[in-house]
């Protein structure tokens, strides 16, 4: 039974950190980047709210309730960190994040809904007969929001760092690390199979 348990955790958080796949912490990358240590209540909020809309659009095309191109999924993947990233650059510096709380929030269930999309595939192959589909996708939930948190630590620790020790403006180090991102973003939609 706890075995049953940690393998899905365990999957949950290997689907965030896969090297390969890149995408998810690129987001939560470009999501938790304009934050400080203070904000943390603010920016666990946020991945829940991400992992929740991963969740739902997982449960969904699981059940069959939705079905989606997955070239289009492909592409809107990228597209959502890129969007992001690019509101970061835009703003760093004008506003603070608390502002347009309910817009962001929002977006970010949205954008969570899209990334859940992109791996409902692959989580299906994975089901066996006679397993209990809600039970293991809210076991590899918590693995998502288990592997999330590490992510959004990094990023505010890395911050902390480059703003206190190193003296980043807190501008500069969103407007960087949101333009890397946005070029790493770039070929992942140059080369989306939406265009092939």
């Amino acid at each position: 039974m706890f075995d049953n348990f940690w393998f899905n955790v365990q999957y949950g958080i290997n689907h965030v950190l896969d090297i390969n796949a890149y995408d998810h912490v690129l987001f939560l990358i470009v999501i938790s980047v304009p934050y400080l240590f203070k904000d943390w209540k603010r920016v666990l909020l946020l991945i829940t709210m991400f992992t929740l809309g991963h969740t739902l659009s997982l449960a969904m095309a699981v059940y069959g309730i939705i079905s989606v191109d997955a070239k289009l999924v492909e592409f809107l993947i990228p597209m959502t960190i890129m969007v992001v990233a690019l509101y970061n650059v835009f703003t760093a510096g004008k506003k603070a994040p608390s502002e347009k709380v309910g817009i962001l929030f929002l977006s970010t269930l949205f954008f969570g809904l899209i990334h859940g999309l992109g791996f409902a595939r692959h989580f299906s192959k994975h089901i066996r007969d006679g397993e209990n589909k809600l039970i293991k996708m809210l076991e590899f939930a918590l693995g998502i929001e288990i592997a999330q948190i590490i992510i959004v630590f990094i990023v505010l620790f890395l911050g902390f760092l480059c703003q206190t020790i190193f003296r980043f403006s807190k501008r500069d180090w969103v407007v960087v690390i949101s333009a890397i991102v946005v070029g790493l973003v770039i070929p992942m939609l140059v080369h989306s199979k939406l265009f092939a």
